[in-house]
């Protein structure tokens, strides 16, 4: 028996006015999806327990099985044990995006443009940080390069229940408000301040504005914890399980339930990233005797908190095409049962360009066993099964066992 799991992110959504006033997932083209879905168990599930922040760490830790409630430390761990950090049980990891506010207002009064400052790339990203740990780091604290406009921060005693803002949840706002404060929040506050006079006029990001793309101005720290531990995937469920992804968080999951993590070239955590070789991963790590493997793509997430509707479209449709499609083929081609599930963690509606915590849908086809289920699988048809799962945690089980 062979398991496939794909993770949309963030592909879920509330109806969008450009659309007709439908969902992206509505709108896109996914025939290879909507054909299983005739076939398979069709439901909605929440993978964010009530209480919790509706992030991708606690979201994927459920569609893996592993109780967010009892797991989930911050992201930014799991992020630190995907780049090779070694961390001690005396430090706590920061996720440090690298990000745009704007140019004219003192530091407090600044808006937050953007999240991700125009997706900046790994190479450029890699300059900055490394002149923000040149004149920020020293025997307490150290910057770590991640993808993108995520990177890492360890700190030696740091406090690891400072609850920062997201910025993804605050763009377009003036981030007084949001700022670290108190006796607290003053030593992030000053990093953060003293990295956007390191930044803003920096040659990377001066050579940036020349293009015409967004500079990386200024650090924002936020999702502290400290050293992950999880159960074995393995020994928890008696199968060899692969995590292919292009996110540093998705892959420390996977490294710290003792999977294989599969790194795949050209893989950027957006639109543009390469599905074919995510597809041609996926296919390798079968024949290599993977029993499950767990394919998550960026992609839609980013366009939400992007607002990118054509994209957020383009990426659904894409992961269907180019992913779906052709392992589904390898697949049915080995005589082997299977079965797959394809679902996102969490929405992000292009509405409020964050995460949110409404139940996703999700479908669960099983190749021995095929069942009457929706004609196509979006937020409405999942919900009007009636079939609500509302501890994710449990869809492993259902996946594996049946």
């Amino acid at each position: 028996m062979k398991y496939l799991v794909i993770v949309y992110d963030g592909m879920a959504d509330r109806k969008v006015k450009e659309l007709g006033y439908k969902t992206p997932m509505e709108v896109a083209k996914k025939p290879t999806m909507d054909m299983l879905a005739k076939k398979s168990e069709c439901g909605t599930v929440s993978n964010v327990p009530v209480g919790m922040v509706p992030e991708s760490d606690t979201a994927n830790l459920a569609i893996l099985s592993y109780d967010p409630k009892v797991y989930s430390k911050g992201r930014s761990p799991l992020e630190a044990v995907s780049m090779g950090i070694e961390m001690k049980p005396d430090e706590t990891a920061y996720r440090c995006n690298i990000v745009t506010l704007s140019d004219d207002e003192p530091y407090e009064k600044k808006t937050m443009l953007d999240h991700s400052a125009d997706e900046i790339t790994t190479a450029e990203a890699d300059v900055l940080i490394r002149a923000l740990d040149e004149k920020l780091g020293n025997e307490m604290r150290k910057l770590y390069t991640g993808i993108s406009y995520r990177h890492c921060l360890i700190w030696k005693n740091g406090n690891d229940k400072y609850p920062f803002s997201r910025p993804h949840d605050i763009i377009g706002r003036c981030i007084e408000e949001y700022l670290p404060s108190g006796e607290e929040g003053e030593p992030f506050y000053r990093f953060m301040r003293e990295s956007y006079d390191i930044l803003n006029h920096h040659p990377v990001n001066e050579a940036r504005r020349a293009r015409g793309l967004r500079p990386a101005n200024s650090a924002w720290l936020w999702s502290p914890g400290k050293k992950p531990a999880l159960p074995s995937f393995k020994e928890k469920w008696g199968v060899d399980a692969a995590v292919i992804s292009a996110v540093d968080l998705i892959k420390g999951i996977g490294l710290c339930a003792k999977m294989e993590s599969i790194d795949v070239e050209g893989a950027t955590g957006n639109v543009h990233t390469n599905y074919k070789g995510k597809a041609d991963a996926a296919i390798d790590a079968f024949r290599r005797g993977k029993d499950l493997v767990y394919v998550h793509v960026e992609g839609p997430d980013e366009c939400g908190h992007r607002a990118e509707i054509e994209n957020k479209v383009l990426s659904i449709e894409k992961i269907d095409a180019k992913i779906l499609t052709p392992v589904l083929a390898y697949l049915e081609s080995t005589g082997e049962d299977f079965h797959i599930a394809c679902l996102p963690d969490h929405p992000t509606p292009i509405e409020i360009r964050t995460h949110s915590m409404e139940p996703v849908p999700f479908m669960l086809y099983r190749s021995e066993r095929p069942v009457a289920g929706v004609d196509t699988l979006n937020e409405d048809t999942a919900e009007a099964t009636g079939n609500y799962l509302p501890d994710g945690t449990v869809l492993m089980e259902k996946l594996i066992k049946g």
